[in-house]
C-alpha cells in the first residue's frame, strides 16, 4: 500500500543513509564555504531543472546566508541575448548542450575566493559538466551534488566521456535512487521523487555547519535575522555579487 506514512518511514530511513554515509563530505563542503564567506568570497549555486531548488532554499529567506548567488539558467535570455525559442526548443534540450555554459560564467561578477556548488541528479548533461570544468579551470573549489547510483547506471552524454562527480573537490551523494522515485508500486512505475528533499536537506545542514564554523571564528555571521536595517546592510554589502 502506498500512503503518506510510507513515505514517511522510507524518506526517514533515506535521509538517515544520507547523513550517516555523507557527514564527512558535508563538513569538508562547510569548510569550503566557511573560506570563502572569511575571504569575502560567495559561493555560486548552479543547477538546471529541479535542481536549482536547492540554491532557493538557502537564498532570501530569514536565517539565510546573503553570500549565495544562484546562477539562474534564465539569465541566458535575461542577460545572455539567447532567443527564447533557442532556450525553449524541446527538440534541441538547452540543458544538455556544450559550449554554452561559458556565456552564462563570464554574465557574473566572479572573484578568485568563489567557491561552486554544481547538482546535478544525473550527473551527464553537458551545461552542469561545463560549468563545472569552467570553475575548476578557473582555480575555484567546487562542491557537487549528485545522486551516485542514477549517475553511475548511465552512460555519458558529454564529449569528454565524463560525469559530473568527476569534476569535484567535494562530491556529496544525496544517495536518491535511480530514476529518483522512491516508492515501489504493485505496477510498473515508482512515484515520489526524492531528489529535492535530500538536496535541499544537504543544503540546509551545510549551511547550519558553516554557520557554525563562522561562529567559532568569531567572524560576523552574514545571515538575514529580520532586522530590516540590519538586513539591509548586509544585502548591500554583497550586492551586484549575491
Amino acid at each position: 500500500m502506498i500512503d503518506a506514512k510510507r513515505f514517511k518511514d522510507e524518506i526517514e530511513t533515506l535521509l538517515d543513509q544520507l547523513y550517516d554515509s555523507q557527514c564527512d563530505n558535508i563538513e569538508a563542503a562547510a569548510k569550503a564555504i566557511k573560506e570563502c564567506i572569511e575571504k569575502q568570497g560567495v559561493v555560486h549555486v548552479f543547477g538546471s531543472g529541479h535542481s536549482v531548488g536547492l540554491g532557493i532554499d538557502i537564498k532570501n529567506r530569514v536565517g539565510a546566508l546573503v553570500p549565495i548567488h544562484i546562477m539562474e539558467m534564465s539569465d541566458f535570455v535575461t542577460k545572455g541575448g539567447v532567443p527564447v525559442e533557442v532556450f525553449m526548443d524541446k527538440k534541441d534540450i538547452f540543458e544538455r548542450k556544450q559550449g554554452v555554459a561559458s556565456r552564462l560564467y563570464e554574465l557574473y561578477d566572479i572573484k578568485p575566493q568563489d567557491v561552486f556548488i554544481v547538482i546535478s541528479n544525473s550527473g551527464i548533461n553537458g551545461i552542469v559538466i561545463d560549468i563545472a570544468d569552467l570553475a575548476k579551470k578557473n582555480g575555484h573549489k567546487v562542491i557537487i551534488i549528485t545522486s551516485m547510483k542514477h549517475t553511475l547506471a548511465e552512460g555519458p552524454r558529454h564529449p569528454s566521456g565524463k560525469k559530473l562527480y568527476e569534476f569535484g573537490d567535494i562530491v556529496i551523494d544525496n544517495c536518491g535512487p535511480h530514476g529518483d522515485a522512491l516508492l515501489e508500486t504493485e505496477g510498473v512505475a515508482k512515484v515520489c521523487s526524492v531528489s529535492s528533499i535530500c538536496n535541499n536537506c544537504i543544503a540546509q545542514a551545510m549551511a547550519a555547519r558553516v554557520i557554525e564554523l563562522l561562529k567559532e571564528d568569531g567572524f560576523e555571521l552574514p545571515v538575514l535575522n529580520g532586522d530590516k536595517a540590519h538586513d539591509e546592510a548586509l544585502i548591500k554589502k554583497y550586492e551586484g555579487r549575491a
